[in-house]
């Protein structure tokens, strides 16, 4: 540590070498009665101040810089486990920087992305671990853009997944990073891929389709069963999971709380900017994700794309929610609001069809005059967004077999 110099210190030592030398000796006597005799009996002794307060040793005030790092990707479809890769790169510095790829280095690297770098901006930046966004980033790192990270960016380390991600000429794409001892290996999360995702949407759209080529006839259970199968998650929720996304905080004694529920399938730029609005309406955000069961009885039996625990982590990880709902029920009762104390309950303009309209899941706040209608600021939905994939089947179908060969060598640019 370093100390400012106090002049009449050395003075008076000089001129009172008993009295500072008294000091010294009682001060060890009193540390050693009080740390290595404390276990022992010897009684505890107080000074009535500090040295601190002597104003003997003034410490000087370092203020340690922050550690800053950067992980890059696509983030097309974005889903939990792009945003669990981000929660580790946080832990591994105090800022983290994140690289966006641009549409066009997607295009020319991978074909067209579903998601427009706008959407894709707002998704990853709506994130609660990311600090700062790149715009610009290179789909393949170079020396000359690490040393823009390093310099302009003031970017301390790389990170990356545990899998090696190769160039198309073999070489790693972090290699740069890695020689100058600046690269950080974080773990891949299972049972989640964009790969994945665009497979369960080209199911359940060919599923749609099925049942209205039967044109109202009774679709056989076997064939309904398969075809549920064919795109089940292989993500296992556990609590740890839960509550490293979770914020772990609950509302204050008076606070504002908002409530606001939904599907929140296929988790997109429209669902960010809406729970944005709605956060805004008061201190505390409360979501409402409603089971599979229900999204199923009142959307169809192709949905939801995500399960119930991929779509909570997803909103969960959304820097504007504070807590969630986990399969809230369908009608927001009496009981409900009072359980947890609601105080305005809102829904978007723009909203997924349903199949069941009969009963109006808002009546009850509508007749307590707590329901707010919120202007959605974006008109995409998951219907638009499966849409995207389906224009351009056979494109999809080509790019997916491709990531699905080259996914173990390249994690986070999917």
């Amino acid at each position: 540590m370093d100390y400012e110099n106090n002049s009449w210190i050395w003075e008076g030592v000089n001129y009172y070498p008993c009295v500072f030398g008294g000091l010294m000796v009682t001060a060890a006597l009193l540390g050693l009665s009080t740390s290595y005799f404390g276990g022992i009996g010897v009684p505890y002794l107080s000074l009535p101040c500090s040295w601190s307060n002597l104003g003997i040793f003034h410490q000087k005030k370092s203020g340690k810089r922050r550690i800053r790092v950067y992980m890059d990707g696509c983030f097309d479809l974005m889903h939990y486990g792009h945003a669990n890769a981000l929660r580790q790169a946080k832990a591994l510095g105090d800022e983290l920087v994140v690289g966006l790829v641009s549409d066009e280095e997607i295009v020319a690297n991978k074909g067209p992305p579903v998601l427009s770098m706008e959407e894709r901006l707002a998704l990853v930046s709506g994130l609660k671990w990311v600090d700062e966004v790149i715009t610009d980033a290179p789909y393949a790192i170079t020396e000359q853009f690490l040393n823009r990270l390093f310099h302009e960016y003031k970017i301390d380390y790389v990170i990356h997944g545990d899998d090696p991600c190769l160039l198309p000429d073999g070489t790693d794409a972090y290699a740069a990073a890695k020689k100058a001892g600046r690269y950080k290996q974080i773990k891949r999360t299972e049972g989640v891929s964009s790969t994945d995702i665009v497979g369960r949407i080209l199911s359940s759209l060919r599923d749609q389709k099925n049942c209205e080529d039967h044109n109202g006839t009774e679709v056989k259970p076997q064939e309904e069963n398969q075809s549920k199968a064919s795109h089940i998650a292989q993500f296992l929720p556990t609590s740890r999971r839960i509550v490293q996304f979770s914020n772990g905080k609950g509302p204050g004694p008076n606070a504002r709380i908002v409530y606001i529920d939904g599907a929140f399938d296929l988790f997109h730029a429209g669902h960010v900017e809406i729970l944005k609005r709605a956060r805004e309406l008061g201190d505390f955000l409360l979501v409402g994700i409603h089971s599979d069961e229900t999204v199923s009885e009142h959307r169809g039996n192709h949905y939801p794309i995500m399960h119930l625990h991929e779509r909570s982590l997803s909103v969960l990880a959304c820097r504007y929610v504070d807590e969630v709902i986990i399969g809230s029920p369908w009608e927001i009762t009496n009981d409900m609001i009072t359980t947890f104390n609601i105080s305005v309950v809102v829904h978007g303009t723009v909203a997924e069809k349903t199949l069941n309209c009969e009963l109006d899941p808002y009546e009850v706040p509508k007749s307590m005059g707590i329901f707010h209608l919120l202007e959605s600021p974006k008109d995409i939905t998951t219907a638009t967004v499966a849409q995207r994939i389906m224009a351009n089947h056979e494109a999809y179908v080509v790019i997916s077999l491709t990531q699905l060969f080259f996914s173990r060598f390249c994690f986070l640019n999917i």
